[in-house]
């Protein structure tokens, strides 16, 4: 079925190569204005979705990326339009030479070619994820959840029918059967077949098709972020990133996990934060330093296990450590962290700098939220997810993380001696 559906993408993905960027950007348009025209079509069908999720018992973080609102789908279409308002990634200049014996050398963008999306319980990464690799010239297979079927199916469906308006084949948009559990392990060894697969979901299934796929995988990665309260930290800047950082949308992979403050401003910012968070819901998990200063400022807490250090939550729960120092904060972050996003509040622009030299991470942000890592908030448009690896790209991917080069080498006859 895998080899089947990718033949077809591929055969298909030819109407891309001859379309020009304004057929791309026509087509990314019809698509964001069917979703519009179809709200109630989605809506309800993605009410089926939440339906099973409410009989199977889904967590509400995962419920919340699972559902769609008017809000959200209109969200997602427009999204659509600023993937097509960005510049045409392809064939684009890297670079040209002439040698001495006359050869002209150019490196151009191009696509992968046809792109596999593994993914859980979020519908927007369909349409972000084709739109992306619509506009980068890639045929897609769509690979989501059953406990989204119902709204995969119908935005493929109307994606697919947008399509039909244009000059671009609707089979460069597969979407793979997601109640058999074998599609996804033939997905990934499609060796081939399939150019890439991108993985996008808990760090379980990351790990899943990172480790078993034989296609080439690119790693978007779970996010166990910190944000680190420095002794320069303006406190009056720190509260409002933290409750941001933490509460603003926890279900996702940029969301706060812990928070390390300095010693030295521990006594003095320790007490409002800890009240901050646990106001707004968050269940606390404290080391011995933070448990002394919440018992004298009666705000309940727990003891923070080894394992809490290293768990992404996606939920309003976070882990709040005490550190004598920057370097003792980067030391917690290398040994816990998954290089997905560290903030520092710092108004040291030395303690800032030294911070950016000895952190590892796609991201790093100094006196701002850690949501900001987020491809929408950097100005790409939608993104297909967030690397946290060093090859072929890192951090929030959008449409240049989408191609690759190809090398043109023009000659008047030439032969090698």
């Amino acid at each position: 079925m895998i080899a089947e559906l990718a033949d077809t993408a591929r055969l298909a993905a030819r109407t891309l190569v001859a379309a020009s960027a304004s057929d791309r950007v026509e087509a990314l348009h019809r698509i964001a204005e069917e979703i519009e025209n179809s709200e109630v079509e989605i809506l309800a069908a993605n009410a089926e979705d939440m339906k099973r999720a409410d009989a199977d018992g889904m967590s509400e973080s995962l419920k919340d990326r699972l559902l769609l609102t008017a809000a959200r789908v209109h969200g997602i279409a427009d999204g659509a339009r600023q993937v097509a308002a960005l510049p045409d990634p392809l064939n684009k200049v890297v670079r040209e030479s002439t040698l001495p014996n006359g050869l002209k050398l150019k490196q151009l963008t191009v696509p992968f070619g046809v792109v596999g999306m593994v993914y859980e319980a979020r519908p927007n990464v369909t349409v972000d994820a084709a739109v992306i690799l619509l506009m980068s010239g890639n045929a897609a297979l769509l690979r989501g959840s059953a406990s989204a079927a119902s709204s995969n199916q119908v935005l493929v469906t109307v994606m697919r029918r947008a399509l039909v308006k244009t000059n671009i084949s609707p089979d460069v948009l597969q979407l793979v059967p997601s109640t058999d559990r074998s599609t996804v392990q033939a997905l990934l060894h499609a060796r081939g077949k399939v150019d890439l697969v991108i993985p996008r979901g808990s760090a379980a299934l990351i790990r899943t098709v990172v480790d078993d796929s034989t296609v080439p995988t690119i790693e978007t990665g779970a996010g166990v972020c910190h944000v680190y309260v420095d002794s320069d930290a303006d406190l009056s800047k720190a509260l409002p990133i933290i409750i941001n950082a933490k509460t603003h949308r926890p279900s996702v992979c940029n969301a706060a996990e812990t928070l390390l403050i300095h010693h030295d401003v521990a006594q003095a910012f320790m007490p409002t934060a800890l009240k901050a968070l646990n106001d707004a819901g968050v269940k606390l998990n404290v080391d011995d330093a933070t448990a002394v200063i919440a018992a004298a400022n009666n705000i309940a807490v727990n003891r923070a296990s080894e394992d809490n250090w290293s768990t992404e939550y996606n939920a309003l729960e976070m882990n709040v450590g005490v550190v004598p120092n920057l370097v003792a904060a980067v030391d917690h972050i290398a040994k816990y962290g998954t290089k997905h996003t560290e903030a520092i509040v710092t108004e040291s622009d030395e303690h800032a700098q030294q911070f950016v030299s000895l952190i590892d991470a796609a991201a790093i942000m100094i006196n701002a939220s850690t949501r900001f890592t987020d491809g929408e908030q950097m100005g790409f448009g939608a993104e297909i997810g967030i690397s946290n690896q060093k090859l072929h790209a890192r951090g929030p991917m959008g449409l240049e993380a989408m191609t690759t080069t190809t090398w043109i080498v023009s000659g008047n006859g030439q032969i090698r001696a």
